[in-house]
């Protein structure tokens, strides 16, 4: 089993950064890739970031590419979101995830691989 607690949501304004980081308690958090995630009011959580175990390879989707960076810390069993150039159109709560498998050579970005989730940390960007 793998715990994961979100922090770092919060109130800004379209254009600064933020970050948003999760903790991991439980089984070896460095040999689970690990996700981001955010459901906005009224739409589907959609998949944002992804990296494998090691952090060696990371993935986007196209709509923060450029804009978001994953990473993580395996000593301190965290992963991050840093957020810049942020939109209104960011604003949701995003969580984290833990893929459904230890040492997963597949990088995942689907909500179906992931079978630990943190309870979320709300981000609103106002214009």
């Amino acid at each position: 089993q793998v715990q994961l607690v979100e922090s770092g949501g919060g109130l800004v304004q379209a254009g600064d950064s933020l970050r948003v980081s999760c903790v991991a308690s439980g089984r070896s958090f460095s040999t689970y890739n690990m996700g981001w995630f955010r459901q906005a009011p009224g739409k589907e959580r959609e998949f944002v970031a992804a990296i494998t175990k090691n952090g060696g390879r990371t993935t986007y989707a196209d709509s923060v590419k450029g804009r978001f960076t994953i990473s993580r810390d395996n000593v301190k069993d965290t992963v991050y979101l840093q957020m810049n150039s942020l939109k209104p159109e960011d604003t949701a709560v995003y969580y984290c995830a833990a893929d459904s498998l230890r040492y997963n050579p597949v990088l995942r970005t689907d909500q179906s691989g992931y079978s630990y989730w943190g309870q979320g940390t709300q981000v609103t960007v106002s214009s």
